[in-house]
């Protein structure tokens, strides 16, 4: 996994735990859902295309 497919999947589950954190205490927002989502699908295209 090259630095850059590292850091896109750091922020991934960085982002995950934001979202959920904010869910949790604020309420679920169905937008924030959707932006990690299509970060979740830009990280896999990311590792797939680089092979990692």
């Amino acid at each position: 996994m090259t630095g850059s497919a590292k850091a896109m999947a750091g922020l991934t589950v960085g982002g995950l735990v934001v979202v959920t954190a904010y869910s949790v205490t604020i309420g679920s927002d169905g937008w924030l859902w959707f932006a990690w989502v299509m970060l979740s699908l830009l990280t896999i295209g990311t590792l797939v295309a680089r092979g990692a």
